[in-house]
């Protein structure tokens, strides 16, 4: 695992990938939703353009072949084929284990034992087809609390692994909106509306802006975005702190305060052991038993996020 490039290409196959083997040759397919690709602010089929326009910068030199796109309505899905005799075509399906979809596959091993630019690179790829950034995505409507959103449908343990490689490059998650009954209709609004499988949905893995910046975009409108919102989540921090400092009226927190400006990482560099629950024990939900979900945690009562994560392999680590 020495080239970025490969890398790169193994996030995106990862995210949205979906491998055709023939006799002879194999087809590589990654299915984009635009909203991955769209950046507010910005013309939508302009931001689309750009981005494809990125990837095959970044990648056709690497596989030495054009890459066919294909655009829909709501999504691109970009494509290439080569002979089965190819180095990289046995190289890709070793590392995805002989797999097809996305809806299986899971971070290659040798990805968590590469070094961190290598997994760096990976997360980029997959980031780029699945990740999108813009305002809206913002915890508790606090200004300083901007973050990405990882989209993963389907692939529960996909979505553990993500998370546990952020965490062997030291950022942590700040959440995870499961595809569960229990975490997206906690309250049975849905289920008692007729709507029984509203829950299934795409998980959501959401990072602070600061701390996904670490890792970042190879597109380049989408890595400019994250830059933005991150150096406005470190400035409305700053302003925060500083209105504390004002209003105090304890001398000796002062210190205090004016040590934690320049440290939005304080309040945004938390695993989710160290965390308090926000959530309120949750009602049962008569499709905690349904087949879409793992039988790891199929009929089993969730009142967090954290209990699924952490029972379906994101442990705690001191």
């Amino acid at each position: 695992m020495t080239f970025p490039q490969f890398a790169y290409l193994l996030g995106m196959i990862t995210g949205k990938g979906t491998i055709i083997r023939k006799s002879t040759s194999t087809e590589i397919l990654i299915e984009i939703p635009h909203k991955n690709l769209i950046i507010e602010g910005m013309d939508v089929q302009l931001s689309v353009k750009a981005s494809i326009t990125d990837i095959k910068e970044i990648l056709e030199p690497f596989i030495d072949t054009r890459i066919s796109v294909i655009s829909m309505e709501n999504k691109t899905i970009l494509s290439f084929g080569k002979d089965n005799a190819f180095v990289l075509i046995r190289e890709i399906n070793k590392q995805m284990r002989n797999l097809i979809s996305c809806k299986d596959f899971r971070i290659p091993e040798e990805i968590y034992i590469a070094p961190s630019d290598i997994k760096k690179e990976f997360l980029r790829g997959l980031a780029d087809v699945t990740a999108h950034i813009r305002s809206s995505n913002i915890a508790y409507s606090i200004a300083y609390n901007h973050r990405v959103y990882i989209e993963i449908p389907v692939n529960w343990f996909l979505t553990v692994d993500i998370a546990n490689l952020l965490m062997d490059l030291d950022i942590p998650v700040q959440t995870i909106d499961w595809g569960h009954p229990n975490t997206r209709d906690p309250n049975l609004k849905d289920y008692n509306r007729g709507k029984k499988y509203a829950w299934f949905r795409e998980h959501q893995i959401k990072i602070f802006a600061d701390e996904f910046e670490k890792v970042g975009f190879k597109i380049n409108h989408k890595m400019k975005a994250l830059m933005k919102l991150a150096e406005i989540n470190r400035k409305e921090w700053d302003k925060y702190v500083r209105d504390q400092i004002k209003t105090s009226k304890d001398p000796s927190k002062l210190e205090e305060l004016e040590k934690m400006l320049g440290h939005i990482e304080i309040v945004h560099h938390k695993y989710y052991w160290e965390t308090r629950d926000r959530n309120k024990p949750k009602l049962y939900h008569p499709m905690e038993n349904d087949s879409r979900i793992p039988c790891i945690i199929r009929e089993r009562h969730f009142d967090t996020w954290k209990s699924i994560a952490k029972t379906l392999g994101y442990p705690l680590r001191q």
